[in-house]
């Protein structure tokens, strides 16, 4: 018995992968897309699991699917998955997204070079530039960020005392600068950060409670965002986002980027209307942008946007057949 057949697009994002799931779209129950992201966990999370897990997938996969608009100002809706799980918001995935769907001709804007999308943090606006059927840049207006927790510590195995902030940028985020235990990343490996960072996250679930003021579906922290010094001239700072179990994003993360902005406007360090271009473990880099000011249930909170590009380069045909022993995937640990 075949469970189900998934036709995707497979692109990449500044180098982190998309997968745009274009067929095999399960019927979701709710009105809003945080709803809709709901039900997808309790009833068909074993297709997140099938498409993102090894064999078909692997450790960084991250993907999507489009739905109908929820709104009625909105072009269309999006369903992010990854290997961490269904997510509010994604960043990388949305540039990937609208680009894949728009070369495809899945995704018609109402208005040229501008869309609305529909997802489960709320609701983003898309600015893209297209020529010759080829979309060069998109740059997503984002949902409200903000700084959730500051000057924070926890104890991490290992390592020692490590101080952190977390910020909220469409995903919670665990901000760790330099510091005595951490002399930041341009001083680590990749190994590294794949080491610690499990250790981290547990460590700051376990002392702290982390739930978004106004859906309180959104909590919790999954991602550990280190940071450092740039290599390229043109960056102004660096960062290595870890989520999953064993994944570091290879794009500068754009829900990373603003928590990063939110975290760094809440100190000071950033002002309206200023840009902010991040770095990833490989040199891609996003330029973000402070667009306005905002709050969050009373928390100070920003409007950043982030600007990137992404590339298809491939058309999957997926089955998932549940004579298989590892059609729900599996994670080497």
């Amino acid at each position: 018995m075949i469970q189900g057949t998934f036709f995707c697009i497979d692109a990449h994002t500044c180098g982190n992968p998309v997968r745009l799931v274009t067929s095999g779209h399960p019927e979701l129950r709710g009105r809003t897309m945080s709803e809709k992201r709901l039900d997808f966990i309790e009833r068909f999370d074993w297709i997140r699991q099938a498409l993102m897990f090894e064999p078909r997938g692997h450790a960084m996969m991250s993907g999507s699917f489009l739905y109908p608009a929820c709104s009625d100002n909105a072009d269309a809706s999006v369903l992010f998955i990854e290997t961490s799980g269904c997510l509010p918001m994604c960043g990388h995935g949305t540039i990937g997204t609208v680009t894949a769907a728009l070369e495809q001709g899945l995704l018609q804007a109402k208005v040229p070079g501008e869309l609305v999308l529909d997802v489960p943090a709320g609701q983003v606006q898309i600015h893209y530039q297209q020529q010759d059927g080829k979309v060069s840049s998109v740059k997503i207006r984002n949902v409200p960020s903000y700084l959730a927790i500051q000057d924070a510590s926890v104890h991490v195995a290992e390592l020692g005392e490590i101080r952190f902030d977390v910020a909220y940028g469409g995903n919670f985020y665990v901000i760790i600068e330099p510091q005595p235990n951490f002399p930041g990343l341009e001083h680590w490996s990749a190994a590294e950060v794949l080491r610690y960072s499990p250790l981290v996250r547990q460590a700051v679930n376990a002392a702290f409670e982390v739930v978004h003021p106004l859906d309180p579906s959104i909590r919790g922290i999954r991602h550990v965002q280190w940071t450092g010094k740039a290599r390229n001239p043109g960056s102004d700072a660096a960062n290595a986002v870890f989520y999953g179990e064993n994944a570091i994003d290879r794009s500068p993360c754009g829900t990373g980027t603003s928590a990063r902005m939110a975290q760094l406007f809440s100190k000071g360090l950033l002002k309206l209307g200023d840009s902010f271009v991040h770095e990833s473990i490989i040199g891609s880099q996003f330029i973000g942008r402070i667009e306005a000011e905002t709050e969050v249930a009373g928390h100070p909170a920003i409007i950043p946007s982030i600007e990137g590009w992404a590339k298809v380069y491939g058309f999957n045909q997926i089955q998932v057949d549940n004579t298989d022993p590892y059609a729900y995937g599996f994670e080497v640990k």
